[in-house]
């Protein structure tokens, strides 16, 4: 069975200018891919059946010939890989066309995308951002190494069998939750988007692959333990600062990244004559706008004058977040708390505890944690209703109702 080259004029992607991207499909053994030609003509130049332009000059005999060379090079492809006498398919054809014209693969997209990030840094994107991606592009690159054998795959390779062997691989090999698993997914996703905005694909195959989203029990302090871990003295100077910082954020709700960046600027007299912290979120980019409550002004007052925070011109010695962490998980034993703690409970902590559970309304509440939308600061609320129904369920029984 000989290889089929056919060359189809793509009206669906017509772009604003009226031209169209002429693209190449081939066939062989009964399967067919496409990929474009990286050629784009006006619908009245292209005859359909002869699947050449008919325009005039020498624009058109141009693209003549650019065509008449990707079929050449097909053809070419196609002899090689039959003269070894081994068997190959019409993806092994691509592969090797793809390698001698040009380098589709989706990591060498992936790495396209990596290097937007990284001019844009600070300009709508965040080093944290950057970091997030790499992270995804190198599981991504050792999937295709474990289920390929190969160093990339090419973009137009990527269908509903990939994604799905993808997301197995996610969860098989390398135990990651069902989240986890959908962030991996999310950065693909954009990164397929890109490759149909390069023409490299028509579709994005995550059009027909659906990834949810699983509702996650966010752990929180109650007031009480919050109030138990504020008041512990705690010997340990360093465990007894990312405590205070760990408070700070409980009275504040602000997010780690956010904590790191604080500083006096951030701190204004308003015109009820407190001290708010209003801030621009690093995620999201919206105003968050906190009063301050005495606790958290005692904790600022406490390190004005710290080392680290002259160093680093900030209200708090924070340190990399992975650190923070790791002194927080001594805090539940000194404190006699059953719970885990870590930097981001804290900001779930300020959602609940200090704020939705003593009746602040859910808008204030999404405006102090510089909320994109209400249903975000929803998920705290939903919380706070199954910890009434709880306390309801207790007070019946209680009263032997």
């Amino acid at each position: 069975m000989k290889l089929k080259v056919h060359f189809i004029l793509k009206k669906s992607k017509k772009k604003k200018n009226g031209e169209c991207p002429i693209y190449v499909r081939y066939t062989y053994l009964g399967k067919r891919v496409e990929n474009s030609t990286g050629i784009y003509l006006n619908e009245d130049s292209w005859e359909s059946t002869l699947q050449l332009s008919i325009g005039k000059g020498r624009a058109s005999d141009e693209v003549n010939g650019r065509l008449s060379k990707i079929r050449t090079k097909l053809h070419d492809s196609f002899y090689k890989l039959e003269a070894t006498g081994n068997k190959f398919d019409v993806r092994d054809i691509k592969e090797d066309v793809l390698q001698i014209d040009t380098n589709k693969g989706v990591l060498c997209v992936f790495d396209y995308y990596l290097n937007l990030i990284d001019q844009k840094l600070n300009k709508g994107y965040s080093k944290e951002t950057l970091k997030h991606y790499k992270t995804s592009r190198n599981r991504l690159a050792q999937f295709i190494a474990w289920k390929y054998r190969r160093f990339d795959i090419n973009v137009s390779d990527i269908d509903y069998r990939f994604l799905d062997a993808f997301d197995m691989y996610l969860k098989m090999n390398c135990s990651v939750h069902q989240n986890t698993a959908w962030n991996y997914h999310k950065h693909l996703r954009r990164i397929l988007n890109l490759a149909v905005s390069l023409d490299d694909i028509t579709i994005n195959p995550y059009s027909r692959f659906k990834v949810k989203l699983e509702d996650t029990n966010r752990e929180y302090l109650t007031l009480e333990e919050v109030r138990l871990i504020e008041k512990k003295n705690i010997e340990l100077p360093v465990v007894s600062m990312v405590r205070d910082i760990f408070i700070f954020a409980c009275y504040t709700g602000l997010a780690y990244a956010d904590l790191s960046k604080l500083n006096s600027s951030h701190i204004q007299k308003r015109d009820d004559g407190n001290q708010w912290i209003i801030i621009q979120r690093t995620k999201t980019k919206n105003r968050c706008v906190v009063p301050l409550f005495p606790n958290a002004l005692r904790i600022l007052a406490k390190y004005d004058n710290h080392p680290y925070c002259i160093q680093k011109g900030t209200v708090l010695p924070v340190y990399v977040n992975q650190k923070m962490n790791c002194y927080l998980k001594d805090v539940p034993m000194l404190c006699g708390v059953s719970k885990n703690l870590t930097m981001h409970m804290a900001r779930h902590t300020f959602a609940t505890s200090i704020t939705l559970t003593n009746g602040i309304p859910i808008e204030t509440v999404a405006k102090m944690l510089g909320h994109t939308s209400l249903k975000t600061t929803q998920i705290y609320a939903r919380i706070v209703e199954s910890k009434i129904s709880d306390e309801m369920k207790e007070l019946q029984r209680k009263l032997g109702m």
